[in-house]
């Protein structure tokens, strides 16, 4: 049986991941400060714990087997590294949080903190199953025939602000990365972080895979509380209006982006993740809007007529749009669900948390 282990298990995409690596027959291990807030985790073992703590970090990539779980003590010939890791751990949320300038050096120091430490404690893991280090040859215990696989979920984020002020035109393809000129520090910390699991991949031969996420969105993810993405937000503000009620909108509402669905991003990582091909890779959808359209598309579900009241407020770039040539070309994925049966089924999902919210507070 194949073993993974998933950080950032106890959010959005992380604790999607588990449930499809659990659909495959992984046996998983889920880490994160906190359980999933929507559901149960379906990891066999889930752990909290903080990954900028090194010497926690250094105990999670050990797997231990049928002889015992993470809290257990075994011999350590009985030990083993895991096949797979999912990097999906950071500091982040939406515009409202990225955008502002008062959290960039949490931003920073949080994540870069979490990947160095994963990248330089494995690195350190694989020494010892190459048989280098004395305690463990001595056990005669074998040298293995696998090296760990790490998957690192980078962002679209990370990508020039130069090329993103078209809000029709936006380019997004991965070869514009360079010169570098991110508009945000968490774009800033995505980009050296991407470079980051490449030069531990050159230099120790450990294999990566680098994917470019584009605004994932989806039931089960923040909808609340400042964190929460624009679908979920907006979702949120249309559940929460009357037919021909005003909601406020961030800027014009003509700055353009495009949302790819959930189990669509899961199912380019894991083949990804199958693949020969490192990345860095977009994936993301191309049907890009705009907020306003967006908007519209939430609005739909249940027939309102909205009024869009334009606000001051964090925007981003002006426009981004996945390019999905690459993608295509080398895993012969691309996306297959409209924007707009995504937001039908993440506005149910969010129309559901509200009332639940409200029973609760009655």
């Amino acid at each position: 049986m194949k073993t993974a282990l998933v950080l950032g298990a106890g959010g959005f995409i992380g604790s999607h991941m588990v449930k499809r690596l659990k659909r495959d027959g992984y046996w998983v291990r889920g880490v994160d400060l906190k359980y999933p807030e929507f559901s149960n985790t379906e990891a066999d073992e889930f752990v909290t714990g903080d990954l900028r703590d090194v010497d926690f970090v250094r105990r999670i990539l050990k797997y231990k087997g049928e002889q015992g779980n993470f809290f257990n003590e075994v011999p350590y010939q009985y030990i083993l590294p895991f096949n797979e890791i999912y990097q999906f751990a950071a500091d982040m949320g939406g515009a409202g949080y990225i955008f502002t300038g008062e959290n960039d050096a949490d931003i920073m120091h949080n994540s870069a903190s979490i990947n160095l430490n994963v990248l330089e404690e494995q690195r350190l893991l694989n020494l010892t199953f190459d048989g280098r280090v004395k305690d463990y040859t001595e056990c005669n215990r074998p040298k293995l025939d696998w090296q760990t696989k790490i998957f690192y979920s980078s962002s679209a984020c990370m990508y020039p602000e130069y090329n993103q002020l078209n809000p029709n035109n936006p380019d997004c393809r991965e070869s514009s990365a360079y010169p570098a000129d991110p508009d945000s520090e968490y774009g800033w910390e995505k980009l050296f972080s991407e470079r980051l699991y490449f030069s531990y991949s050159r230099n120790y031969n450990m294999p990566v895979r680098v994917a470019r996420y584009h605004n994932i969105f989806g039931p089960e993810g923040t909808w609340q509380g400042g964190k929460e993405k624009a679908p979920a937000a907006i979702c949120r503000k249309v559940v929460n209006a009357c037919d021909e009620d005003e909601i406020e909108v961030w800027g014009d509402g003509e700055q353009t982006r495009s949302f790819l669905y959930i189990d669509e991003c899961i199912e380019a990582t894991r083949r990804l993740m199958d693949s020969d091909f490192v990345g860095p890779v977009n994936i993301g959808s191309e049907e890009m809007v705009t907020i306003n359209q967006l908007v519209d598309i939430a609005a739909s579900v249940e027939g309102k007529k909205i009024t869009k009241v334009h606000v001051d407020g964090p925007l981003g770039v002006r426009g981004r749009n996945s390019n999905n040539d690459l993608i295509r070309k080398k895993l012969g994925w691309d996306y297959s669900m409209t924007l707009e049966e995504g937001i039908k089924k993440t506005y149910e999902w969010i129309r559901w948390q509200v009332s639940k919210q409200i029973y609760a507070e009655v």
